[in-house]
């Protein structure tokens, strides 16, 4: 069993952001959260880590529902990266992914080998193991991004929910943050924008659109031109390449003509 969401509803503001959501994913699957911005993507992020209670409908990790178990025990199997994770500390970027291992030490214990081989592992995945020593403030901003990830991954987490990872990354470090992130043996859902990245990297795609799920399943089935225009008011083609089956998507410009 995984993390899922039974036909969750969440009120924020008022305003119904998330409306009758399910999502169930296999375990170690890539899940890519799509719509356009105020779709709800992030607004579902909250509930599966358990930041917000649904309305209606629940959220269950391993089947137990997840606003009845400890935070440190959801901490030990969720761990969760948002698109604006900062600090104000003067710390090193070896102590912010030292964060990671928070849960899983004793309340009067120290530091174990394992805490250290999971930071530099972390570190080496993405390709910060030569800046673990440097002050957090004098990170670029997608150094910072890798930063959190890496804080994630020494969590050891078998979830791993990511809200727009790829912000502040250039397209190398893109490609390779979602293949790390496909490789993991965990269930990842991730929010994006970029369809093309989640038709290379995600086994599956939900797109929501003002809270509501309005498609679901193989990206490349999925991401079709109709799909595309009406979800997101533009014109695309979209192929598969004949090697993989992925679908890539070729964005034209000018608004789609309207249907019916």
């Amino acid at each position: 069993m995984t993390l899922e969401a039974e036909r969750v509803s969440w009120r924020r503001g008022g305003a119904l952001v998330v409306d009758g959501v399910s999502l169930r994913p296999e375990p170690g699957q890539t899940i890519g959260l799509l719509g356009p911005n105020g779709s709800g993507k992030s607004s579902l992020l909250r509930l599966l880590q358990g930041l917000a209670r649904p309305d209606a409908g629940r959220v269950t990790l391993d089947g137990a529902d997840l606003s009845q178990l400890r935070r440190r025990e959801v901490a030990r199997a969720i761990a969760t990266v948002t698109q604006h994770a900062e600090t104000d500390a003067d710390i090193v970027v070896r102590d912010v992914v030292r964060l990671g291992r928070t849960p899983h030490r004793p309340l009067l214990g120290g530091e174990t080998a394992h805490d250290e081989r999971a930071i530099a592992d972390a570190l080496e995945r993405v390709g910060l193991a030569d800046k673990a020593d440097r002050l957090w403030h004098a990170l670029s901003g997608g150094e910072r991004q890798r930063a959190h990830i890496a804080r994630a991954l020494a969590q050891e987490p078998r979830e791993l929910l990511l809200d727009e990872p790829t912000n502040h990354l250039d397209i190398r470090h893109q490609l390779e943050l979602l293949a790390l992130v496909a490789a993991l043996p965990v269930t990842a859902i991730v929010a994006l924008h970029d369809l093309n990245l989640a038709a290379m990297f995600c086994d599956a795609v939900l797109v929501l659109r003002e809270g509501r799920v309005v498609a679901a399943g193989d990206p490349a089935e999925v991401l079709t031109p109709e799909l595309i225009a009406d979800v997101y008011g533009v014109r695309a083609d979209v192929a598969r390449d004949p090697e993989t089956g992925r679908a890539t998507v070729l964005f034209r410009p000018g608004a789609p003509a309207p249907v019916g």
